[in-house]
């Protein structure tokens, strides 16, 4: 059976051109209706039902997509998302999509078949464009991640600022030898993340040596061991590590813990996302908070509020430092 994708594809038209002209295809300039007719028939393209009868109403369903379920950063940020939802009437549909493009065209899909109200991304690795054509036609808003060339309404905090303040404090408590383990550098949130550790460095007069600075390739436990082993091994070993994710600083922990050094005579460690588990570390994690309760819920009022018609703007919230025994 014909997509309304291919349709569009064979039209040499947008979805959202095709999904007018089956809706109201008066307002369809003649030409270009002319062109979707002839490719629906070429394709014996059939819409459906539901979706063309879920256009004229609500399906109080708001979808979340996020890359994965197991890391821990989103589940308070999912929890803020589902009460304020529940609130307003809504229910959420929390997807997957493991960084998998062919997932993420399913997931779209609902939305343009009108299953769903509106979505909220948490995806970094969510397709751009496909991103961008989406939120042209339908309610969508983006939390913590965001397009900063884009369209979208976003839910974040200042990234950049919160990696200087916590560069700041490890120089302002007497390290002058500080390594960062970041991400993949393709995330807006890895690239900010690092300006401000740069900027943190620069400001106080101090050298930022292109060996202390570990990409990791996820953001995993074992990717923060490996990290910090790679920096323990270094000609000069740094006194302080900055971590962009509480999970690759614990990992980091375990590893400084393996060798014998301590923390933070040996080695201060700082985190960033204050998730429930560096509470529970040894010693404790020093750690950027975020507001993820705060960001999940302005993320879902944001998106009810553009179903509705609302104009929305884009919100940045506040961070905090939380000084643990690890620095």
């Amino acid at each position: 059976m014909a997509t309304i994708q291919e349709v569009a594809q064979k039209a040499k038209v947008s979805v959202a051109t095709v999904s007018r002209y089956l809706n109201n295809p008066d307002i369809v300039a003649k030409a270009t209706r002319l062109r979707v007719e002839e490719a629906i028939q070429d394709l014996n393209y059939e819409p459906s039902i539901l979706g063309r009868n879920l256009r004229k109403s609500e399906s109080k369903l708001l979808i979340v997509l996020i890359p994965s379920i197991s890391n821990p950063f989103y589940t308070e940020i999912i929890n803020g998302i589902e009460d304020t939802a529940i609130e307003q009437g809504y229910n959420i549909l929390l997807c997957q999509t493991d960084s998998n493009p062919s997932r993420e065209a399913i997931y779209f899909n609902l939305i343009r078949n009108q299953l769903a109200d509106g979505i909220i991304s948490m995806d970094p690795t969510v397709n751009r464009k496909n991103l961008t054509e989406i939120a042209k036609e339908y309610p969508l808003v983006q939390c913590s991640e965001y397009d900063e060339e884009g369209i979208i309404s976003y839910v974040t905090i200042n990234n950049e600022l919160a990696a200087y303040h916590a560069v700041k404090h490890l120089i302002k408590i007497g390290h002058k030898k500080i390594a960062m383990i970041n991400s993949n550098e393709k995330f807006l949130y890895a690239r900010e993340r690092k300006q401000g550790y740069e900027r943190a460095l620069k400001e106080s007069g101090l050298s930022s040596y292109p060996d202390w600075v570990y990409t990791t390739d996820n953001l995993e436990f074992d990717s923060g061991r490996l990290a910090m082993k790679n920096l323990l091994n270094q000609d000069i070993r740094p006194t302080a590590v900055f971590a962009v994710s509480d999970i690759l600083a614990i990992g980091a922990l375990k590893e400084i813990n393996a060798t014998g050094l301590h923390v933070p005579e040996d080695i201060a460690v700082i985190g960033f996302d204050k998730i429930n588990f560096s509470n529970m570390t040894y010693p404790t994690l020093t750690t950027i908070a975020q507001p993820m309760y705060q960001m999940g819920s302005m993320s879902a009022q944001m998106l009810i509020n553009k179903i509705s018609g609302k104009r929305t703007d884009s919100i940045i919230l506040d961070h905090e430092l939380v000084i643990r025994e690890s620095t």
